[in-house]
């Protein structure tokens, strides 16, 4: 609906409606606030305009965010909540933006269903969200070959070696080409919705500055200032 300030190398000048239903993929071992985070700015925003809310998984039971490998669960502990979706991947609801979380999610060695559903769903959305390791699923699914994009700097060899014909942008907080928006880890998934509002929703700026007060959150406004965790991880600046 408008037109980039800074967070991006692409300009679209064309009136588009501002997105209505977002879906957010569950994947098993997905990270909490990188999906939470997010749902909770918007559901902020939700109270301004009509928005729906889309949870996808496999199936309708419950998805948890225990990992699939005893390797990342060493302890054996029981602290993994569950989440129930509202459709699976076969149902194919009609959302305008999905949101791709990352977490333990992104290592596992099960995710063709995924995948799949991705790459099916990919050219009819309006935007396409990852957040932290998230940029490894999209990855995998090659949707974000050519693009820019970025991911969280502690799991950069590991999650930029997905996706060997992507653009890795480092600093950056968060990245938007076209209609591919990347964050990097986790809590900047937030700063990367409350842009996207600010671009995408009329009165747009003043919304995200009242959520974002509510909360008590900072809210990071340069795409580029990753907090400095570029340099603390060892990331070569690049794109």
């Amino acid at each position: 609906m408008h037109c980039a300030t800074g967070a991006s190398n692409t300009c679209d000048n064309t009136t588009s409606p501002s997105p209505v239903r977002f879906g957010f993929l569950l994947p098993r071992a997905f990270d909490v606030l990188d999906v939470f985070g997010p749902v909770e700015i918007l559901q902020a925003l939700s109270r301004q305009t009509h928005l729906e809310l889309v949870l996808l998984g496999r199936t309708l039971e419950p998805v948890t965010t225990e990992p699939v490998s005893n390797a990342m669960n060493r302890f054996n502990s029981s602290f993994f909540p569950t989440v129930v979706p509202t459709h699976t991947y076969a149902d194919n609801p009609p959302i305008d933006v999905l949101v791709i979380p990352g977490g333990a999610a992104a290592r596992s060695p099960d995710l063709g269903p995924e995948i799949e559903y991705i790459r099916k769903v990919f050219p009819r959305l309006q935007y396409l969200i990852t957040v932290c390791t998230g940029a490894g699923i999209a990855a995998q699914a090659g949707v974000l070959d050519g693009h820019r994009a970025t991911t969280n700097k502690s799991a950069w060899k590991t999650i930029t070696a997905m996706g060997p014909n992507v653009k890795w942008v480092s600093p950056a907080r968060w990245v938007e080409d076209g209609k591919v928006w990347t964050s990097s880890g986790v809590t900047a998934g937030m700063d990367l919705t409350f842009e996207f509002i600010k671009q995408k929703y009329d009165n747009g700026t003043a919304i995200a500055e009242f959520a974002a007060g509510n909360m008590e959150h900072v809210m990071i406004t340069d795409w580029r200032d990753d907090l400095g965790f570029g340099a603390r991880f060892n990331v070569t600046p690049q794109n």
